[in-house]
């Protein structure tokens, strides 16, 4: 029986040193560490809006930034505009009386210069006048990089040489080839004016069909090339024609037919005295 009650005193003496074991016994939860960029996100978000407004007040510090499709407001400082009385001007590398080539018109020469006002601003100009599309034309003198002085005595007979030269036909459609001939007679180039009338030029051959619009640029490279022959060579114009003609070996028949008719003339008007 001793040994029965001891047992019996032992297992509730160690119930109760359990029960205050897990009574004593607590878990301890550490903070987690919070990074500096979660504490931003957790902010609230009409602070930033206060924020952002006090920021927007201070004119001084911020720069704003204008969109062009945006309207503005009244409350904005609008750009100021200067107003250009005076267009800048270069140094004139024409004068008065002198021969240029104008890519789009051709050959023209200089009769004056003359301050026109465009719009409220004074511009220096050159007064042109073509003689053969008798119009006349303005170019600035800030803008003088467009015209072309005359060629040389030695560019023109280049062009000689282009001419007699055989001709370099692309076996494109004719629509592309058009395109490229109509880009070289107004870059205004005399090389590439050469090569334009060497190309489209039949000769005396009838039996080759010609279209109108290659009929066209023919005669608009032969006839802007013609002038300037002219204008350099300082001959006549027939004489200047006849000379581009034997290059490319046109009118050949005609020709021979006037020198016979010339000759046949100056018999009749000087007959000789027969002894």
């Amino acid at each position: 029986m001793k040994n029965i009650l001891k047992k019996i005193l032992n297992n509730k003496k160690t119930k109760k040193v359990a029960k205050k074991k897990t009574k004593t016994v607590k878990k301890v939860v550490k903070p987690k560490k919070v990074s500096k960029s979660a504490k931003v996100k957790k902010a609230p978000r009409e602070l930033n809006k206060k924020k952002i407004v006090k920021d927007l007040k201070k004119k001084d510090k911020i720069e704003v930034k204008t969109d062009p499709l945006r309207i503005p407001k009244n409350n904005e400082q609008k750009p100021e505009i200067k107003k250009v009385k005076k267009q800048d001007t270069e140094k004139r590398l024409f004068k008065v009386k002198d021969y240029v080539v104008y890519p789009k018109h051709g050959v023209g020469q200089i009769t004056e210069t003359k301050k026109i006002n465009i719009g409220g601003i004074d511009v220096e100009t050159y007064i042109l006048k073509f003689e053969k599309d008798k119009a006349n034309g303005m170019v600035p003198v800030n803008k003088q990089s467009h015209l072309r002085p005359l060629a040389t005595i030695n560019q023109i007979n280049k062009c000689v040489s282009i001419l007699k030269s055989k001709p370099k036909i692309k076996r494109s459609m004719w629509s592309r080839r058009a395109q490229e001939y109509e880009a070289k007679i107004s870059s205004g180039k005399i090389y590439e004016l050469a090569e334009v009338v060497r190309d489209l030029n039949k000769g005396d051959d009838i039996m080759i069909d010609q279209s109108y619009s290659e009929r066209q640029l023919f005669e608009k490279a032969y006839d802007r090339l013609l002038t300037e022959f002219q204008i350099v060579m300082g001959s006549s114009l027939e004489d200047a024609q006849k000379k581009l003609d034997k290059a490319l070996r046109r009118n050949l028949e005609k020709q021979a037919q006037k020198i016979e008719e010339k000759a046949v003339g100056e018999e009749v008007d000087n007959p000789q005295i027969s002894s």
